[in-house]
C-alpha cells in the first residue's frame, strides 16, 4: 500500500523529523535536490550523448519549494548544465522568503548561474517548477500565473518538484492555472492532490523520492488515505488446500427484472471469477434460459423464494438489473429486514433505499449492530442518498462517502473515475488504476459480483470492497490491453478478473 497525504499531514511529518528525529531542514532540502538531480541526469546525462547542449530553467517561488529549485540549480551548475533561475517575484520581495530560501540563494551566487526576474535564453532543455509545494492554498495570480502560463507554452522537458504549481495538494483541484509537467518528483509521500483528477493529469509520470520523511515521522498520527500498489494475489483471502465449494463461500444475487438479465450474468460470472464456491442468482422468471445459458454454473431461482433461498447464503447481493418496482422494494425489504448475514447494495437496490427512509434508518442500526453492510454507488446514486447534486460530490467525493459510511455504519464505495473506499475508523482507500477503459455498461454489475465473491470468502467489508475495486480495476487494465480501451466490454473485465484471483 501507499499513503497518500495532505498538505497538513506533510507539514506535520516534515515538522516531525526535524524538531523529534533530529533530522535538519537543510539536509532535506539538500536530498529533494539531490533526487530531482538525480532523475535528470538519468535522462540527459552525458553519458553516451557527446557534448550536447542541456540548458535548464528554473522558476522558483519564495518558499522551500523555491529552495529546492536552488539547490537543484548549484548541483546541475556543478555538474556542467547552463542554469538560469528565474523568479518570478521582483527582487525586492526576496525578503519575505523563508530563511532556508535565502541561504540556498547566498550559496548559488557563487556558482557561474544566470539569476533574474524574468527568462533571457529563447529555448531550454529542461523547465523545472519549484515555484510552490504543498504550501499553496489560493489560486495562483499576477506573476505567478503568467510565470506558468509562460512555462507551460515552453518547449522542452518539464518536471515539477513535488507538485506541479497550481495543483491544491488535498483535492487535485486547479486553482486558476497549473503547471503541467512531464514528470513530478515528488518527496517523502505522495500528495493526494498528485492521483486525484484534474492533478493526475497535470503531474505526468509520478516518481516517488525518499529524502529522510519517512513512517517513522507519523508519531501515531497516521495519514487518512492510502492506496494499493502491491501484487492483488497477495489481498486476496487465504484458500484452504484441501477446500471444497461450500468452504468457499454462498452467495446469492437478487436482480435481473424482465429484460434485465445482463446485469445478473455479469454480477453472477464475476462472483465466481473473484472465488466464491456457489452463485445462485433470484431473478425474473423470463431469465431463466439466458442465465443458465450464460453462466450454467449458477443455480437459478425467483424472487419469491428469496427466504428459503437467503437461509443458504453466506452473503447477500442485491440491485444489479432489480428495477424499482413495487416487488423490487418488497424483496429489498426483504434482504434488510428478514436477515442478519453480509449485504452488498448496488445500483436499484440504493435507488430504492434513497426512497424509502424507515428502510435507510433499519439498516444503519443493523449496521451500529455490527451487520456487515457494503453500498457501492456511483456519483449519481450517491446524489440520490445525500441530496447533494452531483457538482459538490466531485468536489469532495471521499468525505460525502465518509459521510454516508458514519450515518449507515457501513462501508461505502463511491465510484467515480477515482472510487473511494470509506469506513468509519479506517483510512479512505481510493483506487488509482483502471482508466476510461473500463466506463462501459456493465462494469458496476461486474464490481458487485466481485465483492460478493470476496466476501462470501470470509473478506472484512472493508477489504472486500477495497481490494475488491483494486481487483476491478487490474481486471479492467488488463482487458484493455486485449480489447483497447474502445472496444472493451463489462464480460471482457469479468473474464480478466480470472488472470488475478
Amino acid at each position: 500500500m501507499r499513503y497518500l497525504v495532505t498538505a497538513d499531514e506533510m507539514k506535520h511529518y516534515d515538522q516531525n523529523t526535524v524538531e523529534r528525529t533530529g533530522i535538519p531542514g537543510a539536509v532535506l532540502m539538500e536530498r529533494a535536490a539531490l533526487a530531482a538531480f538525480d532523475l535528470i541526469e538519468e535522462r540527459f546525462g552525458t553519458k553516451g550523448r557527446g557534448r550536447c547542449r542541456r540548458t535548464v530553467l528554473i522558476a522558483v517561488g519564495p518558499g522551500n519549494n523555491g529552495g529546492d529549485g536552488l539547490a537543484l540549480a548549484r548541483l546541475l551548475s556543478e555538474a556542467d548544465y547552463e542554469v538560469e533561475v528565474w523568479s518570478p517575484a521582483p527582487r525586492e520581495d526576496w525578503e519575505t522568503a523563508s530563511l532556508q530560501w535565502k541561504e540556498q540563494m547566498r550559496i548559488l551566487t557563487h556558482y557561474p548561474v544566470k539569476i533574474g526576474c524574468k527568462p533571457t535564453g529563447g529555448e531550454y532543455t529542461i523547465i523545472v517548477d519549484a515555484l510552490f509545494g504543498v504550501g499553496l492554498s489560493r489560486e495562483l495570480a499576477g506573476h505567478y500565473a503568467r510565470a506558468v502560463e509562460r512555462c507551460n507554452g515552453m518547449d522542452g522537458f518539464k518536471l515539477a518538484l513535488d507538485l506541479p504549481s497550481g495543483i491544491h495538494t488535498d483535492t487535485g483541484a486547479v486553482m486558476g492555472c497549473a503547471f503541467r509537467a512531464d514528470v513530478t518528483v515528488t518527496f517523502g509521500f505522495v500528495k493526494r492532490g498528485l492521483v486525484l483528477y484534474p492533478g493526475c493529469e497535470y503531474a505526468g509520470e509520478l516518481v516517488q523520492a525518499q529524502v529522510g520523511i519517512t513512517e517513522r515521522s507519523f508519531y501515531g498520527r497516521l495519514p487518512g488515505m492510502f492506496c494499493y500498489d502491491e501484487a492483488v494475489r497477495e489481498l486476496l483471502p487465504s484458500r484452504k488446500g484441501a477446500g471444497n465449494k461450500g468452504d468457499f463461500g454462498k452467495v446469492l444475487l437478487v436482480g435481473g427484472a424482465c429484460n434485465m438479465a445482463g446485469a445478473a450474468v455479469l454480477a453472477a460470472m464475476s462472483a465466481y471469477r473473484a472465488g466464491a464456491g456457489m452463485v445462485k442468482v433470484l431473478t425474473a422468471p423470463e431469465n431463466r434460459v439466458i442465465l443458465q445459458e450464460a453462466v450454467p454454473e449458477a443455480l437459478f431461482g425467483v424472487w419469491e423464494d428469496f427466504r428459503e433461498c437467503a437461509a443458504w447464503a453466506d452473503v447477500i447481493g442485491i440491485g444489479p438489473g432489480l428495477g424499482r418496482t413495487r416487488e423490487a422494494g418488497e424483496v429489498l425489504e426483504q434482504a434488510v429486514s428478514s436477515t442478519e448475514i453480509p449485504l452488498l447494495l448496488d445500483a436499484d437496490a440504493l435507488n430504492l433505499l434513497a426512497e424509502n427512509q424507515g428502510l435507510r434508518k433499519k439498516l444503519g442500526e443493523q449496521g451500529a449492530r455490527g451487520r456487515s453492510v457494503i453500498l457501492t454507488p456511483h456519483v449519481g446514486e450517491l446524489s440520490r442518498l445525500t441530496g447533494r447534486t452531483v457538482a459538490e460530490l466531485k468536489g469532495d467525493l471521499s468525505a460525502f462517502g465518509r459521510e454516508l459510511a458514519k450515518e449507515l455504519q457501513a462501508v461505502v464505495a463511491a465510484k467515480d473515475a477515482r472510487t473511494f473506499t470509506c469506513m468509519e475508523g479506517m483510512p479512505v482507500c481510493v483506487n488509482v488504476r483502471g482508466g476510461n477503459g473500463m466506463a462501459t455498461a456493465g462494469s458496476g454489475d461486474v464490481l458487485a459480483g466481485i465483492i460478493c465473491g470476496l466476501l462470501a470468502q470470509g473478506a472484512a467489508p472493508f477489504a472486500a470492497a477495497s481490494v475488491g475495486v483494486y481487483l476491478h480495476a487490474r481486471a479492467g487494465e488488463a482487458a484493455v490491453r486485449e480489447k483497447g480501451a474502445y472496444g472493451c466490454m463489462a464480460r471482457d473485465i469479468a473474464e480478466s478478473a480470472a488472470v488475478y484471483a
